[in-house]
């Protein structure tokens, strides 16, 4: 095989996966850790009472340090005509240095800072998880030649040429099988929780992963336009797109700045020009006006009260990328979830065994043995199911794995085989269709073990739902939240898997892209969607949504970067302790408000 590899490639993804300099080189570290240190001396001056003076040139200059950054944003506020929260902080500073508190000054600045800095770290978090969605698929690929075969960059190979994929390998690009059978998981791309059988004339996508049988592809899109490609733009987007919610402390600002800066100014004109008193003492009262109006208490107790809430839920196994997103989840109207391994445990489990010309733990022996050699997701079921029930594996010989449709073996010299329906018309092997059709209704998928000439069972399988899946779904109706389920799987499945747990309203045969546009169609008749998945192909949908919030330990990386909120222990009561979480921060928040003010 000739290998032929760019050297250098304008496709390169260096620019997203390059590697940062180390934390404590990084400036906003730098800033954070002077300033600390500075205003804890000083502190510990001003406590012990060892030099006045010495405290307030410390606190001044650890002031300086965050503040020479805010007081930068300050002014490029107010250039463009906007009094937001970076102005109220830096008059809050100002103000409380003015009237003889300088900690507390300090201290307003470096948490400001500190805020800020968490907020910029969660973003940067989200752009890089469009480096590791790019890394879900090759950068070369085996392209078929009148000469043999050859290894390629990606974007070298055109449209309608061929391309060969052997098991175990990701395929490289979209397009046609031509040739071959296999068994391909796309559940990164669609979110089908089982493998699909792909033969002659079906489609694949590139980034999912071939596992069984060696297949030929014809390319139908460049890279630039592949399923996976798609994915990337529409996070991109979205992230782009996704406007911050104002803080309530920002939203506080827009009105409290220009009005206390309105009347600082009538205080110190108004006096002079009517009633020819002294500039020079109404301006100086105008700057005491501004100093008590500064409101040190409010800019103070709102972020730690957001601290505190974020850290509780850490305590909890929830991890929260930001104090805004304790303010959205708040005002959540729908929430959308991904079904497989979010509401399901992405797990195939035996449901049913039905013997039509045998005895139950006979069929188990048979169908076990036979897909003990398989490395199938429901292979491994039936495999698991049967050593539950005790029953022991028999030697199969003349073993054969057709991939995508089944496996045929020998056992106490009888031939037997195992696979879907398709399997068994193809060997002229007749079964009842009523029982199957029973249990497809039913969101099962079902497998039937044959010998030479009859179907001896049905064993049907399904994917697992999570222990506390319905519980949270109750929990939600309670509170008045709408419930979404948006899924990559087969009409049949998500309308099983909706009605048992009880889900208002199921998309089913759902694309990424799909899953966004109703995303965005949820966003215009509610206002305020969250959305809970784990996949790569869920994660436009989740930088779309206000909140996203991902599952941690099953969730992808990709899943988890692009998410605002995560769940580490995939434990879905942590859905109805997060909104309870928000509530009582924010009571907390409005309440700290109101004191502050009074």
């Amino acid at each position: 095989m000739v290998e032929h590899v760019p050297e250098e490639c304008p496709y390169c993804r260096v620019d997203i996966t390059r590697e940062k300099p180390p934390f404590w080189r990084q400036r906003d570290i730098i800033v954070i850790v002077l300033s600390g240190i500075l205003f804890a001396v000083g502190l510990l001056l001003e406590l012990l009472e060892i030099s006045g003076s010495g405290a307030l040139l410390l606190f001044i200059i650890a002031a300086i340090i965050p503040g020479f950054f805010i007081a930068r944003r300050s002014i490029r506020s107010i250039r463009r005509g906007n009094l937001d929260v970076h102005i109220l902080m830096t008059i809050a500073a100002v103000g409380a240095f003015l009237i003889g508190y300088g900690a507390e000054g300090a201290a307003v600045l470096l948490l400001f800072y500190v805020a800020e800095f968490l907020e910029d770290y969660a973003g940067e978090r989200a752009k890089r998880s469009v480096g590791e969605l790019l890394e879900l698929t090759p950068e070369t690929a085996v392209r078929k030649t009148e000469a043999g075969e050859e290894k390629v960059h990606t974007h070298e190979v055109n449209v309608g040429e061929v391309v060969i994929i052997r098991p175990g390998e990701r395929i490289p690009l979209d397009g046609e099988v031509i040739e071959g059978t296999s068994s391909v998981n796309q559940g990164a791309v669609t979110g089908e929780s089982i493998p699909v059988a792909k033969s002659e004339g079906d489609e694949v996508f590139a980034g999912t992963l071939n596992e069984e049988g060696y297949i030929e592809v014809r390319v139908t899109k460049p890279p630039s336009e592949t399923t996976l490609s798609k994915i990337v733009g529409l996070v991109r987007n979205a992230q782009k797109q996704k406007s911050k919610t104002e803080s309530l402390v920002n939203r506080f600002a827009n009105y409290y700045t220009p009005i206390v800066l309105t009347l600082a100014v009538l205080v110190a004109i108004i006096p002079t020009l009517l009633f020819s008193q002294p500039l020079e003492n109404w301006a100086y009262r105008s700057l005491v006006l501004l100093a008590v109006s500064c409101p040190c208490a409010l800019v103070l107790s709102t972020p730690i009260s957001m601290v505190s809430g974020i850290t509780s839920a850490a305590r909890n196994g929830l991890l929260i990328k930001g104090g805004t997103y304790v303010e959205e989840i708040t005002q959540e109207k729908v929430l959308a979830l991904d079904k497989t391994r979010t509401l399901t445990e992405g797990k195939p489990q035996v449901t049913d065994v039905i013997p039509l010309n045998n005895t139950e733990e006979n069929i188990l022996q048979i169908a076990a043995s036979l897909e003990s050699k398989s490395r199938h997701p429901i292979a491994k079921a039936i495999v698991e199911h049967a050593q539950e029930e005790g029953v022991k594996l028999s030697e199969i010989k003349e073993f054969e794995s057709v991939p995508g449709k089944g496996v045929i073996g020998s056992m106490n010299n009888e031939r037997y085989l195992v696979g879907a329906r398709g399997f068994l018309d193809e060997k002229g092997i007749e079964y009842q269709e009523e029982k199957i059709n029973s249990l497809e209704e039913q969101g099962k998928t079902v497998v039937l073990l044959g010998d030479r000439e009859h179907a001896l069972a049905v064993i049907a399988v399904k994917d697992r739902i999570r222990e506390n899946t319905v519980k949270m779904i109750e929990e939600l109706k309670e509170s008045g939240i709408k419930t979404v389920m948006l899924t990559g799987d087969n009409e049949r499945v998500a309308k099983a898997i909706a009605e048992e747990v009880g889900i208002d309203e199921y998309h089913a045969g759902l694309l990424p892209e799909e899953k966004v546009e109703v995303i965005k169609k949820l966003l215009k008749k509610y206002d305020h969607v969250s959305m809970l998945g784990d996949g790569v192909n869920d994660a436009p949908a989740l930088a779309e949504a206000h909140v996203g919030i991902a599952m941690g330990a099953a969730g992808s990386d990709v899943a988890i970067e692009t998410a605002d909120i995560v769940l580490m222990e995939d434990d879905l009561e942590k859905v109805g302790y997060l909104k309870r979480l928000g509530h009582k921060t924010m009571g907390t928040v409005r309440e700290n408000i109101i004191i502050s003010i009074l």
